[in-house]
C-alpha cells in the first residue's frame, strides 16, 4: 500500500521527567515506543517515533 494510505497514531505518555511516545501503525498495528525528555519539542519526538516505526515495518518487510 501507499505511504497516503498509512496512518500513525500517537499516544504522550509523562513520566516524571521524561515522555514515553506509542507509535502504532494503523495498516499492520505495529507498535513502537521511544522515551525521550519532558522537556523535548513533541514534534521532535514525534519524528524520533516516526523514524523507529518506518525501520520497524521496513525490516519486518524483509522478512517476507
Amino acid at each position: 500500500m501507499a505511504e497516503a494510505d498509512r496512518e500513525v497514531f500517537f499516544e504522550f505518555t509523562v513520566i516524571g521527567s521524561t515522555v514515553r511516545v506509542t507509535a502504532i501503525d494503523s495498516l499492520t498495528g505495529t507498535e513502537v515506543v521511544v522515551m525521550g525528555p519532558s522537556n523535548a519539542s513533541r514534534a521532535d519526538l514525534q519524528q524520533l517515533a516516526v523514524q523507529k516505526l518506518k525501520a520497524r515495518l521496513a525490516r519486518e518487510a524483509g522478512k517476507r
